[in-house]
């Protein structure tokens, strides 16, 4: 008798949608899953989203050739030069110039005069792009790295 009150009250509408067998169960898998999400999160590895460091751009303004190296070093380990050569003597700034141009080269990087004076040397890993770029090709100041030591 009692399942065919209970039958009535469910046409009508008045009855819980589950018997509260079911939702403990329920409630028992959504515990058990929480939990092992838990558990889970502890033995994740962190793994770190960034794969790139930080570029870092060295500017340097030598006085002497002997300097010429470290600007060379600083290339080898990837890193972009801009070198100030405006008030360096004019002989000077050629050697050092020609002397980075062919370590540049060996590295198959790219150079470009930036203004009077001033170069970017960036080794293979780095390129070098936009308006400047062409503006310079165009009057025959940029020189890609296959032109570097060739003319």
């Amino acid at each position: 008798m009692a399942k065919l009150i209970d039958k009535v009250i469910g046409i009508m509408g008045f009855a819980d949608d589950e018997p509260e067998e079911e939702i403990f169960e329920e409630n028992e898998r959504e515990r058990n899953a929480q939990e092992e999400v838990r558990t889970s999160r502890k033995n994740a590895q962190v793994v770190s989203i960034h794969t790139q460091k930080q570029m870092r751009v060295v500017v340097m303004e030598p006085n002497s050739f002997e300097e010429a190296q470290n600007i060379a070093d600083q290339l080898k380990t990837r890193r972009p030069v801009i070198v100030n050569l405006e008030n360096a003597e004019k002989m000077l700034a050629k050697r050092i110039v020609d002397f980075i141009s062919g370590t540049t080269y060996a590295l198959n990087g790219n150079m470009q005069k930036v203004g009077n004076g001033i170069f970017l040397f960036v080794p293979n890993n780095v390129d070098i792009s936009g308006e400047m770029r062409d503006d310079l090709k165009d009057k025959g100041l940029f020189w890609p790295s296959s032109k570097i030591g060739r003319d």
